[in-house]
């Protein structure tokens, strides 16, 4: 008797320290809060709130065994602490890596593109936010305004002071919507490209930016509910693509080289260069012929600046009238090839339209090449090459694909409509859109931020057909949908005809962005698909490094598969909590939700989040 109830005191007073610890954490973490929200901490309004009322609710769950964990038993093995890198690394880019990129040849940008570290060579530490980081302000004011505690660069404000790029204004950066070919604003230049390009109708929704710079616009193009990928290269100017996704616009490290861009056939329905400096007329005009792969049959490209309208410009640009004029007359001559139509050319801008029917085309003038008869969206590391890809003959090729975005977003794609992907068909694809439907709405029961403006830059690291981005869409947010190189079923064709924007990628790598890119991952069947392939514990390294502060992951996966999953994440500083299937406890497949703790470069506090 004697022993019982010493044992159940014992019991009693642990689950007495228990609730104290986890008392006094909330109100640590309460206190902390409100110290940040006084203007010397780092957080906002809405970081507070995340902080009081999902990370104090996620360590109340942290022991606790509810139904879900079944099949998420833990192994008893002990948590692997992960250490902070150094600070050097704050803003680290693995695979452009600037010392790596240094070793590979200047020629046709080949040391711009990507070059990833080997197995052994990799960081398994944790990248450092800098001292002081801010969480962004809410969109549309992060279109305009940047914590200059998160970037804190100076170099473009010098080099493109006299163009309006970006200005330096006491502790935040503002983007005054500026840019070298728009000294009237990004709104007046994109005004002036919709008096010819249909955008204001939904018509035209996804755009390729070619040389972004800091993506204005890319930018101000979502006041017309236009979607752009900009991309540029890790360059001398300090932070361009990392201004652009701190600006809450979509954006990758990216160039036009020799290697093909991550894009698939067909995809964009309006592609754009403003002073991009490409050399377009290059490689038998290998980059135009890139561009011509990944816009859809009847859309747009555009080309302002150099060498457009080069007789009454040549003195300004300070260049041979000679050159500019073979450049433009090389530029005209291979558009008529590719079949492109010019439309519009006034001032600096030029504007021309890919014909619908190019196989009528080509037959007409065989001058151009025509590719192989392989696999237009197979690109991934694959050679860029001066042919022309021949585009099936479709629905989509006559036209019937361009529906405004509205309708597109979940309209039966043409790619599946025409039986074009093996195993999908109109019915897999409407019970895909319901099936994420319902997962999005369970998500947004357990953590009610996720459509409040709070996530503004989301990633799907495994997209399929896109349901999950369409469940969410919203002007509050935009989605990256990726596509593993190694899925069963490219559908990344799919997402774009649906007026959504995504990029191939394997995961056993690193992705083309800056750290701390994104405030919102989604993980669906990723770890399972990836088995065996690469190691867990390299991706999830790397979903902590482009995820931001106080950033929130959700994982969908196999409870077994979960169970490593929390337990490599426990020495991450993450905060993890287990939630039944939205259908109970039965089904095997499990979610994991996780929130990256605030942790900044010079703190020494423990990785442990157990």
């Amino acid at each position: 008797m004697t022993t019982k109830g010493n044992s159940a005191d014992r019991k009693s007073n642990n689950s007495l320290f228990s609730i104290f610890v986890i008392a006094g954490l909330c109100c640590f973490f309460y206190i902390l809060g409100a110290w940040q929200r006084s203007g010397f901490g780092k957080g906002d309004n809405i970081a507070l709130e995340v902080s009081k009322h999902t990370d104090c609710s996620v360590l109340d769950n942290l022991n606790y065994q509810t139904s879900g964990d079944a099949g998420m038993v833990d192994d008893g093995a002990q948590v692997k602490q992960f250490k902070p890198c150094e600070d050097k690394y704050i803003d680290y880019t693995p695979c452009q890596d600037q010392t790596r990129a240094m070793t590979f040849p200047r020629d046709d940008m080949i040391y711009r593109e990507r070059h990833c570290p080997p197995d052994n060579e990799k960081l398994r530490c944790l990248i450092p936010a800098p001292r002081g980081y801010a969480n962004p302000f809410p969109w549309p004011k992060s279109r305009d305004y940047v914590p200059f505690v998160n970037a804190p660069y100076k170099s473009l404000t010098v080099e493109k002071a006299v163009q309006n790029w970006i200005q330096y204004e006491g502790n935040v950066f503002r983007f005054p919507g500026g840019g070298t070919q728009f000294p009237h604003g990004a709104d007046a230049y994109i005004n002036e490209l919709a008096s010819v390009i249909p955008m204001d109708n939904g018509i035209v929704r996804t755009a390729l930016d070619t040389g972004c710079g800091v993506a204005s616009w890319g930018a101000y193009l979502f006041k017309k509910n236009v979607i752009a990928m900009s991309f540029a290269p890790r360059d001398s100017h300090e932070s361009q693509v990392q201004f652009a996704l701190e600006r809450g616009v979509p954006a990758v490290i990216g160039v036009l080289g020799t290697i093909k861009l991550p894009y698939p056939s067909r995809a964009f329905d309006m592609a754009h260069c403003s002073r991009c400096l490409i050399p377009w007329g290059a490689n038998d005009g290998m980059y135009m012929v890139e561009i011509d792969r990944v816009l859809r049959p009847g859309g747009y490209w555009v080309l302002s600046g150099p060498p457009i309208n080069w007789k009454n410009n040549y003195q300004a640009w300070q260049r041979p009238k000679e050159e500019l004029e073979e450049e433009q007359t090389k530029i005209e001559e291979l558009a008529k090839l590719l079949c492109w139509e010019k439309k519009h050319e006034i001032g600096e801008i030029a504007i021309w339209q890919k014909r619908i029917n190019n196989g009528f085309c080509r037959e007409q003038d065989r001058k151009q090449t025509t590719c192989k008869p392989t696999s237009p969206d197979d690109v991934w590391y694959k050679k860029m090459e001066a042919c022309v890809t021949l585009h099936p003959e479709t629905d989509e090729v006559t036209g019937a694909a361009w529906q405004p975005f509205s309708e597109r977003l979940n309209a039966v794609p043409s790619r599946i409509s025409s039986g074009s992907i093996p195993g999908l068909s109109a019915e897999t694809f409407l019970e895909d859109n319901r099936i994420w439907k319902k997962h999005v709405n369970a998500y947004k029961r357990i953590n009610n931020v996720i459509d409040s403006g709070r996530y503004r830059n989301i990633m799907d690291m495994n997209a399929g057909m896109g349901g999950f981005a369409a469940a969410l869409e919203s002007p509050k947010l935009w989605v990256m949908n990726v596509m593993p190189t190694i899925s069963e079923r490219d559908t990344l064709g799919v997402i774009y005809e649906r007026g959504l924007i995504g990029i191939y990628h394997d995961w056993c790598e690193a992705f083309s962005t800056y750290p701390r890119t994104y405030d919102l991952i989604h993980a669906n069947g990723v770890f399972s698909l990836y088995e065996d392939k690469c190691s867990m514990e390299d991706i999830l390294l790397e979903m902590d490094r482009i995820l931001r502060p106080e950033g929130a992951v959700i994982f969908r996966d196999r409870g077994d598969v979960l169970t490593k999953v929390r337990k490599i994440v426990g020495g991450m500083r993450w905060n993890t909590k287990v939630v039944d299937h939205e259908d109970g406890p039965l089904p095997s497949e499990k979610l994991l939700f996780a929130v990256k703790q605030y942790w900044v470069a010079g703190e020494n506090n423990s990785t442990s989040s157990q």
